[in-house]
């Protein structure tokens, strides 16, 4: 019975994590409907598992936008390089100092405090999904009123790069502001093109995801009773088939993704997050 759960959490994940829509949110809420502690250090590496899945995803479905994109050249490669690793600096730096201003102020008096305890309240995960709602309603109605969008920024600037790092900082430690949403929002919003903003979104979530994986791992190992192996073997298989499935399921949602910026439908994204958000709120309120 709980391998089937870990399935259906694949799917959730690998659909949501990829589509701008906040994978947190959905897989936090299917757990807390399923009965499942999100909190858990077996539920934990459920988590990383599937991250990893989605994460490899990715790879496959933008790899051969990416070598045409960023490796045509080595001047291509390089200035790409140096947007990234600037975006991801700036996402680092933002995403650490405003997770330490909560752990200080939200859990002052409590010790060994961490974000993390924040993560399964759904009063904190609606109004997060209506932001982010908000914000990809707003960009896709001004890239409907652009009179040619996709010849909008064919190149990414320093500015836009800049702009979309410090918005992926905001979605580190709050649950439901989907990291995919509002980085190719911003991006669009910025003077990108859409194909450019999804491409360079996914390369950052490459390189996030690990450091993402490693810091769940290492909470994983801390946990009392899983660091002496205990229960750990148990949840192994569980989690390397949720990854296979989250995988299968990331590729799906990615090629939707796709066809929906194309077809200019990205503004409706956002109208299901802000209907997400008041389900959301709703369950909160019904006590889950």
């Amino acid at each position: 019975m709980f391998i089937v759960l870990i399935l259906i959490l694949a799917i959730i994940q690998g659909l949501a994590e990829l589509l701008p829509v906040s994978s947190s949110a959905h897989v936090v809420v299917a757990e807390k409907l399923m009965g499942l502690d999100p909190s858990s250090p077996q539920m934990t590496l459920v988590l990383v598992m599937l991250h990893t899945g989605t994460m490899f995803a990715v790879i496959v479905y933008f790899w051969k936008r990416w070598h045409y994109t960023y490796f045509q050249s080595t001047e291509a490669f390089k200035k790409s390089a140096m947007l990234i690793i600037l975006a991801t600096v700036l996402t680092g730096i933002g995403g650490e100092a405003i997770i330490k201003v909560i752990e200080k102020t939200a859990f002052k008096g409590y010790p060994h405090a961490e974000i993390e305890m924040l993560f399964s309240h759904l009063e904190l995960i609606a109004p997060a999904l209506a932001a982010a709602g908000i914000l990809i309603l707003f960009a896709g109605l001004q890239e409907r009123r652009r009179t040619n969008p996709q010849g909008q920024g064919d190149e990414l600037t320093t500015k836009q790069a800049t702009a979309i790092g410090l918005v992926q900082g905001l979605c580190l430690p709050f649950r439901g502001f989907s990291r995919s949403g509002a980085t190719i929002s911003t991006g669009m919003l910025a003077g990108a093109s859409r194909e450019r903003s999804e491409t360079f979104s996914f390369a950052l979530a490459v390189v996030l995801t690990p450091a993402v994986i490693g810091r769940e791992a290492l909470r994983l190992i801390k946990a009392e009773h899983i660091s002496t192996g205990a229960g750990l073997g148990a949840a192994v298989f569980p989690a390397i088939l949720g990854a296979v499935f989250s995988f299968l399921a990331g590729l799906f949602a990615l090629k939707w993704l796709s066809s929906w910026l194309e077809a200019g439908r990205w503004y409706l994204f956002g109208i299901y997050c802000l209907v997400a958000a008041a389900v959301v709120e709703g369950l909160h309120l019904a006590g889950y």
